[in-house]
């Protein structure tokens, strides 16, 4: 009998492989019942997940200009104004999208005109965004799942539908849209990952690789979607206001299986960073939901890095997706972990491309290194939220 592993417990959770001889290996044990998957005279390997195929859509309409010549109108005092137009051009980003139309001038309600949704003195309350959420996310996210363009071998075999969103929710919800758009098996099993920011699709990934190492035969659909505009807040506060200058809509959807395409994916780790709780907050409140997010964060995000366990591995990573929290963040991921210049390339990028879409960023940042990446590449990708916390998962190009 040759078994390798760490503790008792690990014989299931941590070990490659495992043979056994038979199952009168293990008399009158409790050791026999921890591991049940063990067939006798075989060997066991860990199922490797892997990302096959990402697709992104975003809406039609391009609003950073006109937010840009909203956001400066909103703000009362000059200086402040001031201030906010020399950091809009220094956020790096030429485009950001909506599903609101910040052209149209309707002069009546229209749940696509921004100008009568936005009006100030009189912006909507929770309930209003919420009917506009349940209105638009199905169609962008019909967009997204169209654009993965699954064929019949793969839609009959998805088991499991994934949905993270931090930015609008109902029920029942996107999970049932999905199901329902492709047709898929009533018995399919739905997993929401709600209001965890901008890393829950690392998360859903890291879930994604659990389903497929449990059920190898099983095809994990995921789909990350955020209307982050339809958070606007009407206020004073310079922080706030920047803080919307980042924030656009968008979406992607995600094959996830055990066929050996794509993205292996390798490992996950999650990292806290102490006394850093109130940097990134975002709450549900009558008028939307209201997110603060600090100057701070790229200061305490890049000593963190500086100082973590990625320090040592860097040399080994090729590639480095990054969530494109804002041109600040990654400034100071790239001297935290003093990255060569050109390492965040695809991060830039898509923050200048796209703005901040949340949860789906990252999956716009995966999409162009798997379009470019050569086999034998590794890489890691990352992403903050809430916490302060990074998200971090290790993969390679097969």
């Amino acid at each position: 009998m040759v078994l390798r592993i760490r503790s008792l417990f690990s014989q299931v959770v941590d070990s490659r492989w495992i043979v056994v001889s038979s199952w009168s290996s293990f008399p009158k044990t409790h050791t026999r019942n921890l591991i049940p998957i063990i067939r006798a005279k075989g060997s066991l390997r860990m199922t490797t997940a892997y990302l096959n195929r990402i697709a992104t859509a975003v809406p039609e309409h391009d609003v950073h200009a006109p937010f840009v010549v909203f956001a400066e109108m909103m703000l009362a005092d000059p200086r402040l104004r001031a201030v906010f137009r020399r950091m809009a051009s220094r956020a790096n980003i030429a485009h950001r999208y909506s599903f609101l139309d910040p052209q149209k001038k309707s002069g009546q309600f229209s749940s696509h005109d921004a100008h009568d949704f936005y009006q100030p003195g009189n912006f909507p309350n929770t309930t209003r965004r919420m009917e506009l959420f349940e209105q638009s996310a199905p169609v962008l996210m019909k967009k997204a799942v169209d654009q993965l363009a699954l064929n019949e071998k793969e839609r009959s075999g998805i088991a499991h539908v994934l949905v993270t969103c931090c930015t609008g929710l109902y029920a029942p919800g996107l999970d049932f849209e999905i199901v329902d758009h492709l047709g898929l098996s009533a018995g399919v099993e739905r997993t929401m990952v709600g209001f965890m920011g901008c890393y829950a699709a690392i998360n859903a990934l890291k879930l994604a690789r659990h389903i497929v190492r449990s059920e190898p035969k099983a095809g994990v659909l995921m789909v990350n979607l955020e209307l982050c505009t339809l958070h606007l807040q009407e206020t004073q506060e310079l922080e706030q206001v920047l803080s919307f200058l980042i924030f656009a809509d968008g979406a992607s959807a995600s094959l996830i299986t055990a066929q050996e395409q794509g993205f292996a994916l390798d490992s996950f780790k999650a990292v806290m960073v102490p006394e850093t709780r109130g940097l990134i907050t975002w709450k549900i409140r009558g008028l939307g939901f209201d997110m603060l997010l600090s100057g701070q964060v790229p200061g305490e995000l890049g000593r963190a890095l500086h100082e973590g366990e990625l320090m040592a591995d860097r040399e080994c990573i090729d590639l480095w997706a990054v969530h494109p929290g804002g041109r600040s963040i990654l400034d100071a991921v790239e001297k935290g972990l003093e990255l060569p210049v050109n390492a965040l390339e695809a991060s830039r990028e898509v923050l200048s491309c796209f703005g901040n879409m949340s949860s789906a960023t990252v999956m716009f940042v995966l999409e162009r290194m798997m379009q470019q990446g050569q086999p034998g590449l590794r890489g890691c990708a990352m992403s903050f939220g809430p916490g302060l916390t990074a998200e971090t998962m290790r993969f390679h190009v097969v």
